[in-house]
C-alpha cells in the first residue's frame, strides 16, 4: 500500500475536508486548481493566483512534452523553479488531450502515436512514457494515463476504454516506485455514464492502490445530472483516507455539488476562459459585461468583495474594456473568477468545519440566481 499524505480533518455529511502533505507545501481541500496548461496561466500572473489562496496549480503533461519539452524543464531545475511558482503543482498525464486528437492519434495496447497539433511530428505516449515526463517535470502529483471517450458514446467503446485505462493504472504504479519521496500518483475511474462499468472501474483501482483517486470521463458532453449520478455511484467505493478528485470540473454549481457528494480536488479552464470572452463569476451569479445594460452602470462587480479588482472597477469601465476588446479586461476578468473561485473553495471549508454546509450551499445558491446567467 502507498504511504498516505492526506489527512481527513471534518466531514459535513458526504462533503469533506482535510489537507494533502506535498513536497511544495500543504494543499488545503476542498481545492480548486487554476489551470496552467503549458506552464502559464493565460491573462493572470502567478502572484495573482496565490494571492487569491490557490494552494496549487495543474501542468499540462501533452502540451509540455511538445513544448519546450520535459527535458528541457529538467535541466532547468523543474517545472516550479521553470515558471516561478514555487507551490504545489500537478500535471495530468495528457490523456484528455489525446481524446480531442481523435482525428491525429491511434490508440493500442502500448500506447497512443498521434501527431503533435503544433508541427504535426509523430509522437508516443504510454503510461511508463507519461509518468517519465511528470517525473521530470517534478511535479507533486502526477497521473496515470488514461483513455478519456466523449459522452455519448457506444456501452462497448467505453468499457474498452475503462479497461484499457485500469491495465495503463497497473503499468503507470509499477514505473512510479522508484519516483521520489513523497511524490504521488492517482489513478484515474472511467467507465462513462454506466453506472456499473463506474463501480467496477473504482473497484479495480482500489486493488491496484494509489495515493489518491480521480474520477475522470466526465463534463465530456453528458447532463450534469448524469455527471453527479456517476459522482454518487464511485465516491461511496473510494477510501475515506485518501483525496478524491473530479477532473475536469467544472462550473461553481458543479463543484458545490460535486463537494456535496463527497469530491475533495477540481481543476477547469473555465474561470479564465469565461473571463476571456467577457463572463464574470461573482457572489450574485455569472455577469456578462458584454450586455449593454452595464455601459452606464457605476457600480462594482461586489462591493462587499475582498478582492481589489472585484470592488474597485465599475461595471461600466469593464463592459468598456470588454467591448473593445482591451487586454486588460480579459485580464481582470480571470483574476477577478480566479479570485471568485478561491473564495468558493475557502467558504466551502469553512462551512465544512462548522458543520454548516447544507445551510452554506442553499444560501450560496440563493446569492447566485441574482446574476445574469443563474445556475443551470
Amino acid at each position: 500500500m502507498l504511504a498516505n499524505h492526506f489527512t481527513l480533518h471534518a466531514q459535513d455529511g458526504a462533503a469533506r475536508t482535510g489537507e494533502l502533505l506535498t513536497p511544495h507545501g500543504i494543499v488545503r481541500t476542498p481545492a480548486f486548481m487554476p489551470v496552467g496548461t503549458a506552464g502559464a496561466m493565460k491573462g493572470i500572473h502567478w502572484r495573482e493566483i496565490r494571492d487569491a489562496g490557490a494552494d496549487i496549480v495543474l501542468g499540462n503533461t501533452y502540451h509540455l512534452m511538445l513544448r519546450p519539452t520535459a527535458e528541457r524543464i529538467a535541466v532547468l531545475g523543474g517545472l516550479q523553479k521553470f515558471t516561478g511558482w514555487n507551490g504545489p503543482m500537478l500535471t495530468d498525464s495528457g490523456g484528455f488531450q489525446v481524446m480531442s486528437l481523435a482525428k491525429l492519434r491511434k490508440v493500442t495496447e502500448q500506447g497512443v502515436t498521434f501527431s503533435s497539433h503544433i508541427d504535426g511530428n509523430k509522437y508516443e505516449l504510454t503510461p511508463e512514457r507519461a509518468i517519465e515526463i511528470q517525473r521530470l517535470l517534478g511535479s507533486d502529483i502526477a497521473m496515470q494515463l488514461d483513455e478519456c471517450v466523449r459522452l455519448p458514446a457506444e456501452r462497448t467503446d467505453i468499457e474498452r476504454a475503462m479497461q484499457l485505462s485500469i491495465r495503463w493504472a497497473e503499468r503507470s504504479k509499477r514505473v512510479f516506485e522508484t519516483a521520489p519521496e513523497g511524490t504521488m500518483l492517482f489513478g484515474i475511474g472511467q467507465g462513462g455514464d454506466i453506472p456499473e462499468l463506474r463501480r467496477e472501474s473504482a473497484r479495480q483501482l482500489i486493488e491496484i492502490g494509489f495515493h489518491g483517486y480521480a474520477i475522470g470521463g466526465l463534463a465530456v458532453g453528458e447532463p450534469q445530472e448524469v455527471m453527479l449520478a456517476m459522482i454518487e455511484e464511485v465516491a461511496p467505493l473510494l477510501p475515506t483516507d485518501r483525496p478524491r478528485y473530479l477532473m475536469g470540473v467544472g462550473t461553481p454549481e458543479d463543484i458545490l455539488e460535486a463537494v456535496a457528494r463527497g469530491i475533495d480536488m477540481f481543476d477547469c479552464v473555465l474561470p479564465t476562459r469565461n473571463g476571456r470572452h467577457g463572463h464574470a463569476f461573482t457572489r450574485r451569479g455569472v455577469i456578462n459585461l458584454r450586455n449593454a445594460r452595464h455601459a452606464d452602470d457605476p457600480r462594482p462587480l461586489d462591493e462587499e468583495s475582498s478582492w481589489p479588482s472585484t470592488r474597485n472597477y465599475s461595471r461600466a469601465y469593464l463592459h468598456h474594456l470588454v467591448k473593445s476588446d482591451e487586454a486588460l479586461g480579459a485580464m481582470l476578468l480571470s483574476e477577478i473568477n480566479i479570485a471568485y473561485y478561491q473564495y468558493l473553495m475557502s467558504g466551502i471549508r469553512e462551512a465544512v468545519a462548522a458543520k454548516s454546509f447544507e445551510a452554506y450551499r442553499a444560501q450560496t445558491r440563493e446569492n447566485w440566481s441574482r446574476g445574469d446567467i443563474p445556475p443551470r
